[in-house]
Parts: structure tokens; sequence; C-alpha cells
């Protein structure tokens, strides 16, 4: 019993000294991050998308996102993008989700081109244009990009925005494969 006892007091104590730390690292997250600090925002963003550390709140996601974004860093304009096409923290926005996606797609941010190919694959927020599509598609997918090797082999299998092709439909769903994409 002595040893139960012991071992459960350590544990506890382990506990208290995690969360001491994640307290201090936290403190000094958001104070990184009031100064401006790009990446402490991005970060401080994930933290409260995620509730890793600290209670979920996706307002609060979408206030660090936006200062991030707002300083250009490209995840986080993919991140704000992300919640203004799913409403998260924010009502739900195509038009608001697109601007963000092609801040970040335009500076090379594959999953925000594969995501702004969508859009404009399903007239989400743009007027559908199945060029724009597979030009998004493309960029994303020559940087390795799983997902959007696999939309642009479905435009190749359809022709949408390109002659219909089952060659080069079945060459990026098999690049896709290869990656260890499901849907390849």
């Amino acid at each position: 019993i002595m040893r139960h006892l012991l071992l459960l007091l350590t544990f506890l104590l382990l506990l208290t000294v995690v969360s001491i730390v994640n307290a201090r690292v936290d403190a000094e997250l958001m104070q990184m991050a009031r100064q401006g600090n790009v990446d402490a925002q991005f970060n401080l963003g994930q933290k409260y998308e995620s509730g890793v550390d600290i209670p979920k709140d996706n307002k609060a996601a979408v206030k660090w996102y936006r200062l991030a974004a707002e300083q250009g860093q490209a995840k986080a304009q993919f991140n704000l993008g992300g919640m203004y096409d799913k409403g998260k923290g924010v009502p739900e926005d195509d038009k608001e989700a697109v601007k963000w996606y092609r801040m970040a797609a335009e500076q090379g941010y594959p999953a925000a081109q594969n995501n702004l190919g969508a859009m404009y694959a399903n007239g989400e927020g743009v007027t559908q244009d199945y060029a724009q599509a597979v030009k998004w598609y493309r960029k994303a997918a020559e940087q390795g990009h799983a997902a959007a090797q696999n939309n642009l082999g479905a435009m190749y299998k359809y022709g949408d925005g390109v002659l219909q092709d089952n060659v080069y439909a079945h060459m990026w769903a098999n690049i896709a494969a290869s990656l260890g994409s499901e849907k390849g």
C-alpha cells in the first residue's frame, strides 16, 4: 500500500509540475503574441482552435490567426480561410475564405492552392471556373500535395477545365497513391 501511495503522490507531483510549466509557456506565448510576434500569434491561434493546453475557443483562434495573417504568414492565412470556409468562430463566408486562401496560395502554400482550386471547382465564393481550379490544383500537385493530385486527376478524368485525358487522370491518381493517398 505504501508503494502505491508513493507512486500516486509522485504522479500528482509530476502533474502539478507539468501544469506549472505549461502555464508559464502559455504566458510567454501570449506575451510574445501581444507584442506582435507572428509565429506566437499563429501558434496561439492553433492552441485555441485545437483546445490543446487551453480551453478551445474558435473566436480567439480567429483573432490570433487574423493578426498573423495580416502580417503575411501563409499558414495563418490558410487557417483563417479554413475558419471562414467552415464557419468556425465566424459566420461561414465563402468569399472571405477565398480571399485568405488566395493570399496563402499566391505565396506557394500547397494546401491553400488545393483549397482555392476546390473553391473554383465548386463555385464557392467565386464564379465556378474549372480552368482556374486546374491551375491551382496543378500548382499544389506539383509540390507533392496528394489531395491536389487526386483532384487534378479527376479534372482530367472528367475533362473539367482541361481536355479529357485518361492517361493524365491515371498518372495523377497513381502519383497520389504513391504518396499514400487512399483515393489515388
